[in-house]
């Protein structure tokens, strides 16, 4: 092999300028990981189904057919567990609602009853999981409350970007959008509380599509009463874009 002679650089390679080498083990190590965590998150849900909140790792991990400890491998407690869990359940939540609607096209009233129909469907079809959101013992530390409202926020800071931009170029008030939307979030998370009771096994205080006609009513009338505070009147058969308007 020939060898470079002292003071003398190598050449540079395309391997060079391509930056760092990626370990492609690591890579899909970490690939791996997650795919596990996942699988292990919606083994979870499956458990909540038929167990309810008091559900207990050693539920997870039989539903899941692995060991106990395969779940402190992937989450560091019972709380990292359920802040994926209520993460699974804002991404279902998510893209049931916004396969339902068009942003640009229907009309504001329209979104509303659209996004209540589809939560309270996943809420039917999830009731356990909803109750575990609110009632869980894996809950029962200080700093899961804090977490929980973080997660809140974020969806709500989402949220109003989201309104923002399908409101184009008209100005929109991100602060009170964040708020408004963060109220409404508890609003509904109480109502669904009352709707399922904590453990409620007989049917629900009222037929679904009745509860749907509330939460609508009550979002709704959130986003009238902030409206009227910013001076802004609603159109709800107009689309979202075009049904703010100042008053004059």
């Amino acid at each position: 092999m020939t060898r470079l002679a002292r003071g003398v650089k190598r050449p540079r390679t395309d391997k060079d300028q391509d930056g760092p080498r990626v370990d492609a083990r690591s890579e899909r190590w970490r690939e791996h990981r997650v795919q596990v965590r996942n699988e292990l998150v919606e083994a979870a849900i499956r458990a909540l189904d038929k167990i309810g909140p008091e559900v207990t790792m050693d539920d997870i991990a039989r539903e899941a057919g692995a060991a106990k400890p395969k779940l402190y491998r992937h989450f560091s407690d019972k709380l990292d567990l359920y802040s994926a869990i209520v993460e699974n359940v804002q991404g279902l939540l998510w893209g049931r609602i916004m396969a339902s609607i068009n942003l640009l096209a229907d009309p504001a009233g329209e979104l509303v009853t659209r996004s209540a129909a589809e939560y309270a469907l996943v809420v039917t079809e999830h009731p356990n999981v909803f109750r575990f959101l609110v009632h869980s013992h894996f809950t029962r530390q200080a700093d899961e409350s804090e977490r929980a409202i973080a997660a809140a926020q974020d969806s709500a800071r989402r949220i109003a970007a989201m309104f923002a931009e399908a409101m184009g170029e008209q100005n929109v008030d991100i602060e009170s959008t964040e708020l408004v939307t963060f109220a409404i979030f508890g609003t509904v998370a109480s109502a669904t509380d009352w709707w399922l009771g904590a453990n409620r096994m007989v049917g629900h205080p009222m037929p679904v599509e009745e509860f749907v006609r509330y939460l609508s009513a009550l979002i709704e009338g959130m986003i009238g009463a902030t409206a009227r505070i910013s001076g802004i009147v609603i159109d709800p058969q107009q689309p979202l874009h075009a049904a703010f308007a100042a008053k004059e």
